[in-house]
Parts: C-alpha cells; sequence; structure tokens
C-alpha cells in the first residue's frame, strides 16, 4: 500500500526540533538573561538609589561632613508644622509646582491630539510638518530656556521689540512680573514638548482599525461623531499615558523656571524642584531635601493611582 505524504513527514515542529521534545533547562533561562542589563541599570541607577535616598532623609546628613547624625523623621514632620524650618518654603514652592501644571497639562494634552489628528491625514509635504512640530523636543532645556530668555527679556527683547513696531507699547514684563512669568514658563513648555505628545498620538491613531471609520461611515456618522465614538475610545490607553507622562514631567518642571525667571518674582515661580536643589545643593542640607523629594514623590504617585482609577472606571461603564 502505498504511503501517504502526511505519513511519511516527521512530526517535527518549526525549528526542526521533534514536536514533543522537552525544552532544555538552559534554554528556559534565555529570556531571563536578557532581562539582566536591564536590573542592573535599574538596581544600579532606580532601586539603590532610591533606598539610599530614604537612608539620607532620616538623617542630618551632609555629604562634606564625615558624620550625618540620625534624626529619625524629623525631616519630615518640621515640614507639616508650623514652625519648621523649611515648611513654609517647602509649601510654597508645592503651590507654584501646581500652579504650573495645572496650567500647562491641558494645553499638553489637547492640542498634540490635535495636530496628531491633521498630521495623520494625507496630504502634500506631510513628513516636513511631522518632523517641524517634532524638531523642538529634540533641543536641551539650556538651549530653549537661554533663547526664550532672549525673546521675552524685558529690556530689548525679540518680542516686545516687535510689539513695539505695530504700535503696542505696553512691553509686558513677561519674565519679572506675574500672571506674565506663568504664560511665559507654559507657553514655552507647550512649544518645545508639544511635539512629542503629538507623535505619541500619532501611533495611537494608526494602531486604530480603518473598518472602524468606515463602519462609522456606512452609519452616516459625522466627523465629531467619528472622533467621539471611534478615536476617543481607541486612544484610551494612549491618553491615560500621555495625561500620566505629561503631569510627571510638568511637576518635575525645574530649568524653565531657573534659566528664565529663576523664581522671580519673589520666588512666585520657584518650583518644587528648585526649593528641592536649593536646600540639597545651596544649603547642604541633602537629608531635608531627600525627604522633601519623597513626599512630592508620594503627591505624585497618588495623582498617577486617580488617573488610572479614573481610567479604568470610564472604560468600565
Amino acid at each position: 500500500m502505498a504511503t501517504t505524504v502526511a505519513e511519511a513527514r516527521p512530526a517535527h515542529g518549526g525549528a526542526g526540533r521533534p514536536a514533543n521534545k522537552p525544552v532544555p533547562k538552559h534554554g528556559r533561562a534565555t529570556p531571563y538573561l536578557f532581562l539582566v542589563p536591564y536590573l542592573v541599570l535599574f538596581l544600579g541607577f532606580i532601586a539603590i538609589p532610591a533606598i539610599y535616598g530614604i537612608w539620607i532623609s532620616l538623617h542630618d546628613y551632609d555629604y562634606l561632613l564625615p558624620n550625618q547624625p540620625w534624626n529619625g523623621l524629623a525631616n519630615y514632620t518640621q515640614l507639616f508644622t508650623s514652625t519648621g524650618r523649611d515648611a513654609a518654603d517647602f509649601w510654597h514652592s508645592m503651590e507654584a509646582t501646581g500652579i504650573f501644571t495645572l496650567c500647562s497639562v491641558p494645553f499638553l494634552v489637547t492640542l498634540p491630539l490635535g495636530v496628531a489628528l491633521i498630521i495623520n491625514r494625507k496630504f502634500p509635504g506631510r513628513t516636513f510638518f511631522r518632523a517641524a512640530f517634532f524638531a523642538p523636543y529634540v533641543l536641551g532645556v539650556a538651549v530653549v530656556g537661554l533663547l526664550f530668555r532672549f525673546l521675552l527679556s524685558p529690556r530689548g527683547g525679540v518680542v516686545n521689540g516687535y510689539l513695539n513696531d505695530i504700535g503696542i507699547h505696553s512691553n509686558p514684563p513677561w519674565i519679572t512680573q506675574l500672571p506674565w512669568a506663568w504664560i511665559s514658563l507654559v507657553a514655552m513648555t507647550v512649544w518645545w514638548t508639544l511635539g512629542f505628545n503629538a507623535i505619541i498620538y500619532l501611533a495611537g491613531l494608526q494602531d486604530i482599525s480603518p473598518e472602524l471609520y468606515e463602519a462609522a461611515d456606512i452609519d452616516g456618522a459625522g466627523s465629531w461623531q467619528k472622533f467621539r465614538n471611534v478615536t476617543l475610545p481607541g486612544l484610551r490607553p494612549v491618553l491615560l499615558f500621555v495625561l500620566t507622562l505629561t503631569i510627571l514631567a510638568s511637576a518635575n518642571m525645574f530649568g524653565q523656571a531657573f534659566l528664565v525667571t529663576n523664581g522671580a518674582p519673589a520666588n512666585q515661580t520657584r518650583t518644587a524642584i528648585m526649593e528641592i536643589a536649593n536646600v540639597g545643593l545651596k544649603q547642604y542640607r541633602q537629608g531635608a531635601a531627600a525627604a522633601m523629594s519623597y513626599i512630592l514623590a508620594i503627591v505624585l504617585i497618588l495623582i498617577s493611582l486617580v488617573n488610572f482609577r479614573l481610567f479604568r472606571t470610564n472604560q468600565d461603564t
């Protein structure tokens, strides 16, 4: 009797290995070996410094001195007492951080989405505009800060010069008085980082199946209905990522305020990171600065958890 092809073919897997042969023990460890470089970096640059930072926050730490006395939770408790040495300045800087975050995040979440919707369409020069929107993000904060200080300087600044040329002689104090200082810091941050969020949105838009839009067209849905019922649900994970990342980045703002306003006027724009740097690097009180940084970290963790909770609730409903 003739043997069929199926009977004559050996029972091998796709890689030439018999289908029922067990995986070698050394092969099971291969995925973990690929994780070793990341694990080393994580331990060396995140986990160990974080634990060491907690130890520093529990001491009256000054790296210039041979001894760092233990003071327990004193660095934390003094931030929550009215007579604490750093309480007023720290919470004032936290307030400034909150103002900047509340003012910048809505623009950094909505404007990049609009840009992504535009550059996701097919039109001549689309690649150029994608690169143009992303280009400012590759600049360092020092370059952006010095550029905007040159543009917005109240004395001979380019912006006020152009305003005078067109007959507006008010000369707004862009970086020396409120609310102009906040307007300047938010505007430069939006211009600088808008492209990054737009690229993330663009990747999310391209991951939405075109068949969903075709089905919406068949149902007679308009542009707004497609955006509301197809685009936004498809971008939900991306929105969560962008919102959380933007809040964290805005709450850690340092370079813009340091280079453009230097905390002016009267430390009104001195953010929490600026205060932490001032206490730790200028006053040489690393223990107090570490305590401030962990309080800020706890606040940001709670905000992130709230974001995840809200998005999950909306998704469930």
